[in-house]
């Protein structure tokens, strides 16, 4: 989800959680913060901080950079959950109440 923000805006952990992440990937810097099963990542963010930081609800992670909506600065804002080519992607708007969950179909393994 982009979050229309100003360029330098401080980014603020949707919830409660330890930092897993905080550094560049592909050229963007990235902040994921772990929630229990739940992850939810921010980008494109200069990190305040590092990787096994505690943070609480509302907590600073870091700054704003520009560069990711064309039209003007946003927030990339994401939820996952799972590792590897078992994550799965969510509407972070569910963090909210403002989303609905879209069951996803049962497929049987290929082979």
């Amino acid at each position: 989800m982009d979050l229309a923000a100003s360029d330098a805006t401080q980014v603020l952990a949707a919830g409660p959680g330890t930092v897993s992440f905080a550094g560049t990937l592909f050229g963007q810097g990235v902040v994921v913060v772990s929630h229990g099963l739940l992850r939810t990542s921010y980008e494109p963010v200069t990190p305040s901080v590092h990787v096994g930081d505690v943070v609480t609800a509302g907590a600073p992670i870091g700054t704003l950079d520009p560069g990711h909506c064309a039209s003007a600065p946003c927030l990339h804002w994401g939820l996952l959950t799972g590792h590897g080519h078992g994550v799965r992607y969510y509407d972070p708007l569910l963090l909210l109440g403002f989303a609905h969950l879209r069951l996803e179909p049962v497929r049987p393994p290929p082979g």
